[in-house]
């Protein structure tokens, strides 16, 4: 993270099937390079990492939908400082990445990447050009990180 941005977060397991070989991709050290590249200033965020009950849980509560979905953004403040909650739900994250040929730690970045702009106000669901310059930042981002392009 370029100087003069401060991130504090806090990383969180939630209880699921193989919970371990998320712990072994989602270290401190990945979760902070991964979220600090995609924030533009200063952040304190938490990333939650949830079985489906409880991924499933939130998702209605807090969206209406009735499934887990791979990842929520809360976000509470955006300046000074953005604020924000980025849950994302273990088990749908790696039978996506199965699903889409990706390792398990590509995608975790890219859905990090992508909590992150949601917390900063990006959107892709508002429209096809707000959808298009987040992919573009996204597929940017990743790339500095070494990623491939997600899409």
């Amino acid at each position: 993270m370029p100087q003069g941005r401060s991130l504090d977060f806090t990383l969180q397991f939630g209880h699921f099937d193989d919970v371990a070989a998320h712990r072994r991709v989602l270290t401190p050290a990945n979760v902070r390079k991964w979220v600090g590249m995609a924030l533009d200033h200063a952040g304190e965020i938490a990333v939650r990492i949830v079985g489906e009950e409880e991924g499933r849980g939130l998702n209605k509560q807090f969206r209406r939908k009735d499934y887990a979905t791979n990842v929520l953004t809360f976000d509470y403040a955006r300046q000074p400082m953005v604020m924000a909650d980025i849950v994302l739900c273990g088990p749908v994250v790696q039978r996506e990445a199965l699903a889409q040929g990706k390792s398990l730690k590509d995608h975790y970045a890219h859905l990090l990447v992508h909590g992150t702009l949601h917390a900063q106000g990006y959107e892709h669901e508002t429209g096809e050009r707000e959808a298009l310059e987040m992919e573009a930042l996204e597929i940017l981002l990743l790339g500095a990180l070494g990623v491939p392009n997600p899409y």
